[in-house]
């Protein structure tokens, strides 16, 4: 009988890969804590209309790349295509924004249907951070500041870089919409085939495109800071006067636009050439208008988004996972004899004594040299033997496995300030 295969682009993560994956979520949501963001979770289905309403009818993702499908009860729902239209939804129907301030934040699967390669996926993970009800610079600076500090905390603060622009008001970015597609009609038959078709969708998503030669006919393009209206080029400085006092580099990068209908002025980027063609790992601005566009009063938001997969790459790429998350295993407890009874409660001993020590417990039976085989294989730091000679005397043999160090037999009460001092000390725990 052929084997069952999971669907193309919606990996499993194995056992082996998710100590990295604990690792990132884990700092993540300390940071957020520490800024008091709270957490909140929506479901990953959600009414097509949802998406059609805040992305636009007339994108790449509504076009080609949701996954939609009609229920039994003949209405159309959609697998959650990005994160930001549903916490809006959530909380417009929980009654959490009108004239409210929330600074929320939320982790989980994302679906599109597009050709799967490195970095991206049809199933792919995002944390995502929405914050509703400040329109000020300063709440901008924040969430940019704050990631800033995720890159420093990880590791990963000399290979990203920050890239900002603005992209104005509705009205004002109409104006150079119009503008751009006046200078680029003129020039059609120059344009890659992708831009020849947002010409007529999605024109300012053209400023991003990867083509070379589009690149270089839009060096004489009309530049978007010129269309900019008061408002949003004050806002504009005064962010970035804020970046500076606090010391977080960036650079103005007057093509950075959003694939979605619903941002305006302030949109960033954190990108890195440490990933190839995959170069952004965290993007976001501000989307003032969204929740008036789903029905809701008219409330000031920002948020950004970052991929989990392009950043377990990219800790990967920089070699910055520290070496206690790579590993699994800090003790492997042998037991040699007739001692199951004693290992089974020498183990819970040494779980409660010593908080967070990753401690496997050899289970079914086999010869002292097997068991010490696997100890070492689990790559666990100390291999604890337990034999009928300790078990009779409330002692247990420490054997270091990874460092030149004699064997030792020790009370119990002394291997857990052992463990202790030199296993979860060397943990940060």
């Amino acid at each position: 009988m052929k084997k069952i295969q999971s669907i193309r682009g919606m990996n499993d993560l194995l056992p082996e890969d998710s100590p990295r994956w604990q690792y990132l979520e884990s700092q993540v949501a300390q940071l957020l804590s520490q800024y008091s963001y709270r957490e909140i979770r929506f479901p990953v289905l959600e009414p097509t209309e949802l998406f059609k309403r805040s992305i636009g009818e007339v994108t790449d993702i509504v076009e080609k790349e949701m996954y939609t499908f009609d229920d039994r009860n003949g209405e159309s729902v959609t697998l959650r295509p990005e994160g930001t239209a549903g916490c809006v939804r959530a909380c417009e129907q929980n009654s959490l924004i009108h004239n409210q301030v929330q600074r929320l934040w939320y982790q989980g699967p994302m679906f599109r249907y597009e050709r799967p390669q490195k970095g991206r996926l049809r199933q792919f993970h995002q944390i995502g951070v929405e914050v509703f009800g400040l329109d000020g610079p300063d709440i901008d600076a924040e969430l940019i500041t704050m990631t800033w500090r995720l890159w420093q905390q990880l590791g990963l603060s000399e290979v990203v870089t920050l890239q900002l622009n603005s992209l104005g008001t509705m009205a004002s970015r109409g104006c150079y919409r119009d503008a751009l597609v006046d200078y680029l009609s003129q020039r059609k038959d120059q344009l890659d085939e992708d831009s020849q078709r947002r010409l007529q969708t999605n024109p300012m998503r053209i400023l991003d495109s990867k083509n070379p030669e589009t690149q270089l006919l839009l060096n004489d393009a009309p530049d978007l800071s010129d269309f900019l209206d008061e408002a949003s080029q004050l806002h504009f400085q005064q962010l970035c006067g804020l970046l500076d006092a606090v010391g977080v580099p960036y650079q103005i990068n007057p093509r950075l636009v959003r694939g979605l209908d619903y941002y305006g002025k302030t949109v960033f980027e954190w990108v890195t050439d440490s990933l190839g063609a995959q170069g952004t790992v965290c993007a976001g601005g501000r989307y003032d208008g969204l929740v008036e566009q789903l029905g809701g009063k008219s409330t000031p938001a920002v948020g950004f988004a970052m991929g989990i997969e392009r950043l377990v790459l990219l800790l990967d790429a920089a070699g910055v996972v520290p070496d206690s998350i790579a590993r699994q295993v800090d003790v492997y407890l042998v037991a040699a004899g007739d001692v199951q009874a004693q290992a089974l409660v020498l183990g819970e001993t040494l779980r409660s004594e010593c908080p967070g020590l990753r401690l496997q417990s050899h289970c079914g039976g086999g010869s002292f040299k097997s068991q010490m085989k696997k100890a070492d294989k689990s790559n666990a730091v100390v291999a604890l033997i337990l034999g009928e000679n300790e078990a009779a005397n409330g002692e247990v043999s420490v054997k270091f496995l990874r460092a030149e160090q004699p064997q030792q037999t020790m009370a119990i009460a002394d291997a857990v300030v052992l463990l202790n001092n030199q296993i979860l000390e060397n943990n940060g725990s």
